[in-house]
């Protein structure tokens, strides 16, 4: 029987020099299963690097709140979590997980199998009907009446539940898949970058992709340097997508 992690976390940053500072998570075994806030574990941390002000002004976890803290590798949340992992039948579920599992990675914690509910939710979206993809955007947008405080690990974990559940059995219905086949089409989906078919920031916002590439191919080429440049995280599958509409994807 399979066991779905849900993981969230709040970092110091996003770039690669960043860490943990909160995780929340909760396990169940059925992916349409509810849960209760209650049911989420949690814990605080004081990370190796400060905490960047751009990052508690989203989270509003400040150094005094962590200064008393272990760090996340000696708490008890991690030898949890690392137990958990170990299990050949679990499977993290988070959103932007790519995020996440860097961020775990340099705890020495390397999830096997993972679901992003990110890629997930772009990839039953193809014509982009859906302007943003981030996790609270996503909450309202679908009509999550839920009571989960946003910019909150534990909160996010339960809206992610929610998300989790409606695509699991969107992919199921959609495909007419056993429960089987819905998670493995659902991890390799998560696995493939994600062509994003809408520009959403810049002078370009709520453009088609490739529109611009048509238009202004110099805008791309420049992007695409910028976002190769960057030090952060999560940014895969714009290089992805900026590569594919320039034809610089290799080929084989």
């Amino acid at each position: 029987m399979n066991t779905f992690l849900l993981l969230d976390t709040e970092t110091t940053g996003n770039e690669a020099k960043d860490f943990l500072v909160q995780v929340a998570y909760v396990k169940k075994h059925d992916p349409e299963a509810p849960i209760k806030i209650g049911d989420i574990s949690q814990g605080f941390y004081k990370p190796p690097v400060p905490i960047s002000i751009e990052s508690m002004a989203v989270h509003h976890i400040t150094e005094k709140m962590v200064t008393d803290k272990p760090e996340f590798k000696w708490s008890g949340e991690h030898a949890e979590i690392k137990k958990l992992l170990a299990d050949e039948n679990t499977i993290l579920v988070a959103h932007n997980a790519k995020f996440d599992v860097a961020m775990l990675k340099k705890e020495g914690l390397s999830p096997e199998r993972v679901i992003c509910t990110l890629r997930v939710a772009r990839h039953l979206d193809p014509e982009s009907k859906i302007p943003r993809y981030n996790l609270q955007y996503l909450r309202y947008y679908l009509g999550m009446e839920l009571d989960a405080p946003a910019h909150d690990a534990r909160g996010d974990v339960l809206v992610l539940s929610e998300l989790f559940a409606r695509l699991y059995k969107k992919v199921s219905d959609l495909e007419k898949y056993d429960d089987k086949k819905t998670i493995e089409e659902m991890i390799a989906i998560s696995a493939r970058p994600s062509l994003m078919q809408t520009i959403p920031f810049g002078k370009y916002s709520g453009s088609k992709t490739a529109d611009v590439a048509k238009n202004d191919r110099g805008y791309l080429e420049w992007l695409l340097k910028q976002k190769e440049s960057n030090d952060t995280v999560d940014d895969e599958d714009w290089i992805y997508t900026l590569r594919y509409y320039l034809g610089k994807l290799p080929t084989s």
